[in-house]
């Protein structure tokens, strides 16, 4: 029975010995963990990688780049629009004849406006834009009618449509007194057109060179043309009255541009296209013409 109580007393003895060992493990083990986190020196801290700020001047980071959400592209420089044309040979308007009158003021034009966009017209826009330092084109854009409105001013009513110098009307030819007759003098250079002996209306003329004569005699119109142009010459003829051939008596923006420093291919050249106008409306097919000295 002792020996008994002996191994028990022992057993008892080894196992308040284990857990006292295990009790001191658990503590040594927990007392461990804690020191090691607060007293043990800090672990060096990595290198954070961050991507730079949009606006900052950060070098590259030391990992792989990254790739924008949208790619900045600079964007390439749209070409100049060509500017349009406002006008240009053939047109005939109020605002080609205003062009004419500001190419007047500064020296580019010396005729009087005609409202006709033809040769004359051409050149002194070419001038105007060689002296500005434009393509020479010869027809006007948005840029030489904005460069010609900055130079210039507004034309007046004169300016626009001055009044032109008759000559005196000549002695009416002895075949022109009676019935109805457009009797026109080479001498005078006038055309008037007559109903028995009195004179209805008369207007400035101008006849064919020497080498284009303009016939003379006794003739009649025989056929009338309000838009008429040229087959020969492609050029326009308003208010054609034909009396002889290809020849007629018709409006001329050439001769309204240059007066007599120009001539006609043979036709009798009107240059007020208000009294032609007038004109026209009253002569009737049959009607004589006489051309005389």
């Amino acid at each position: 029975m002792r020996r008994i109580r002996t191994n028990s007393g022992a057993r008892g003895v080894r196992t308040a010995a284990a857990t006292a060992v295990g009790v001191l493990a658990l503590a040594t083990l927990s007392a461990g963990c804690k020191v090691e986190t607060v007293g043990a020196a800090e672990p060096t801290a990595r290198p954070t990688t961050s991507s730079p700020s949009p606006t900052d001047g950060a070098g590259p980071s030391s990992g792989p780049p990254s790739t924008p959400a949208t790619p900045s592209r600079t964007p390439s420089a749209r070409p100049s629009p060509r500017p349009s044309t406002l006008m240009s040979v053939g047109d005939r308007s109020e605002r080609v004849r205003e062009l004419q009158a500001r190419l007047r003021q500064i020296g580019h034009f010396g005729r009087s406006p005609t409202g006709y966009y033809g040769t004359a017209t051409l050149a002194s826009v070419q001038s105007f834009q060689g002296k500005r330092g434009l393509s020479r084109t010869g027809r006007t854009d948005t840029v030489t009618w904005e460069r010609l409105l900055a130079m210039t001013r507004k034309p007046t009513a004169k300016e626009l449509d001055p009044p032109a110098a008759e000559p005196a009307v000549a002695k009416p030819d002895a075949r022109c007194v009676k019935g109805r007759v457009l009797c026109i003098s080479k001498n005078s250079r006038t055309l008037s057109w007559m109903i028995d002996g009195h004179v209805v209306s008369s207007m400035a003329v101008r006849f064919g060179s020497q080498y284009t004569p303009t016939r003379e005699g006794t003739f009649s119109v025989y056929w009338k043309s309000r838009h008429h142009v040229s087959t020969l010459y492609d050029s326009p003829m308003p208010y054609a009255m034909f009396f002889s051939g290809g020849q007629a008596v018709h409006y001329s923006s050439d001769f309204a541009a240059r007066g007599y420093n120009g001539a006609s291919h043979g036709c009798v050249n009107v240059r007020d296209d208000g009294k032609i106008a007038a004109l026209f409306a009253q002569v009737r097919n049959g009607d004589k013409v006489v051309i005389h000295w």
